[in-house]
């Protein structure tokens, strides 16, 4: 997806899709760079957009990995669907039946979660259950790592983790801040 429709998409909801361009290359560097990706087979991705992070992580996952991603937008389910990578399961759904879908793919402890949810347009309650379900679905030392336009949010994985560790992205239309936890 082109970024004049990617634009076009995101001032249609807006609130789903939490801004009005696509991730910049060293943005999609940036949240995937705490993956271990030689040892990761379980890795799962939320607000997943047209794609744009999920070919970054595709690129760098070993061949017996898989990738399940959580999009809601119906337009941007169809682009990621025409990545047709076997590894790649497309869930178009909400992320707080992550627990379903790991089941039902058979998913043991996950390897990482990259989110690029725009919690800061959902109800704070709702965040936190989807941190919470992230974080209980993740093995020992795996990373949690989150795109944001701003660190209103910051507490909350502080407080769901334990952790948090914050890089800046300038490089992005508008710079963003990756904020990564991993489980204790």
């Amino acid at each position: 997806m082109g970024p004049i429709s990617f634009f076009r998409e995101s001032l249609r909801d807006l609130k789903t899709v939490g801004t009005v361009t696509r991730s910049s290359k060293a943005l999609c560097k940036g949240v995937i760079k705490p993956i271990d990706f030689d040892s990761a087979r379980f890795l799962v991705e939320l607000g997943a957009g047209d794609g744009v992070i999920t070919e970054h992580m595709l690129a760098a996952m070993h061949p017996d990995a898989k990738l399940l991603t959580f999009e809601v937008n119906p337009k941007f389910c169809k682009k990621l669907r025409e990545l047709k990578d076997e590894r790649l399961i497309v869930v178009e759904d909400t992320a707080e039946k992550l627990p379903i879908y790991l089941a039902e793919n058979n998913f043991g402890e996950v390897d990482c979660v990259v989110s690029a949810i725009p919690f800061v347009s959902l109800p704070k309650s709702l965040a936190d259950t989807i941190v919470t379900l992230c974080r209980d679905a993740l093995r020992i030392g795996a990373p949690f790592s989150q795109i944001h336009y701003s660190l209103m949010r910051k507490k909350v994985y502080q407080g769901i983790f334990g952790n948090i560790n914050v890089d800046f992205v300038p490089m992005n239309i508008p710079p963003a801040f990756v904020l990564t936890s991993r489980k204790a």
